[in-house]
């Protein structure tokens, strides 16, 4: 599991109890399911609306993502790439099919299988352009999807909001009409303004409150994971560069040294020396 994310999360709420605590605020003062579920709903719903049906059941498997552990080895990559342009330098691709079934990414065993039986480079490299593309596009439905529940969240917020002080002030009774009746004057001498404006403000707060859901959902949940996902994205389509700069290496049968040189520029400096280090 990814602790950053887990970790995020458990600060953000910790922070909002301390908040409520210092305030001498009871639990019971921002606890509202009606509230949560206009919000929660509203916003689940209006990305149904967004988008089809297919693209949303695979948000529970993008989300996963988030909370797991990045396994991107980009030196891994480059020390796999270095060893097979060893092979290929001495006995050419066709080496290499014995090779396939070890290698468990599927992206990098269907390019240099295709590296094998393609001959053209150039349609060597639009075709894993076009594989990596496609990709990106996967990836951005899912982080998109995060976004938009991020605006839609505060929204409803909103909306809940302007509901509930509809409805309060619709119910704040003064008595109404003129007082030239004599059972409407006893009504107004009987209004307790205390009472009333203590009813106004309690319902004031609870309106307020799909407010606060919305912001702590946009901004606590859906954004972030978003935001999360887009980086997880990045980490994996630079590592599928990295594969297709080194199939194309194979495929132009480069010798292993310039290899690592190629897909080294992928890597910070930093990671760079370090492996320069342990090679001496």
């Amino acid at each position: 599991m990814d602790i950053a994310t887990l970790f995020g999360l458990i600060i953000g709420i910790g922070l909002i109890i301390f908040a409520i605590a210092v305030r001498e605020g009871q639990a019971s003062y921002f606890w509202d399911y009606s509230a949560l579920l206009l919000v929660l709903g509203g916003t689940i719903a209006a990305t149904f609306v967004n988008y089809p049906l297919k693209n949303l059941w695979g948000v529970f498997g993008v989300v996963k993502k988030a909370f797991k552990r990045s396994k991107f080895g980009y030196q891994e990559v480059i020390d796999k790439f270095s060893e097979f342009a060893s092979k290929v330098r001495k006995k050419g691709l066709i080496v290499l099919e014995s090779d396939l079934d070890s290698i468990e990414d599927n992206f990098m065993r269907n390019g240099i299988e295709l590296a094998i039986n393609e001959r053209d480079q150039e349609r060597l490299r639009n075709y894993l352009n076009l594989e990596l593309s496609n990709m990106r596009k996967r990836h951005n439905i899912g982080q998109e999807i995060f976004f938009y529940m991020g605006t839609y969240a505060p929204a409803f917020g909103m909306v809940g909001t302007i509901v509930g002080l509809i409805v309060m002030m619709k119910n704040f009774d003064t008595g109404g009409g003129g007082i030239a009746d004599a059972g409407i004057m006893a009504r107004a001498f009987e209004f307790d303004v205390a009472t009333q404006f203590k009813e106004l403000l309690g319902g004031m707060g609870m309106a307020l409150l799909t407010t606060f859901y919305g912001l702590i959902l946009a901004n606590l949940v859906f954004v972030p994971i978003g935001g999360k996902l887009k980086r997880r994205s990045e980490e994996e389509i630079m590592l599928k560069e990295i594969m297709i700069e080194g199939i194309i290496c194979l495929h132009n049968r480069d010798h292993p040294l310039v290899v690592r040189e190629k897909l080294n520029t992928f890597v910070p400096m930093s990671e760079r020396k370090e492996e320069d280090i342990s090679k001496k």
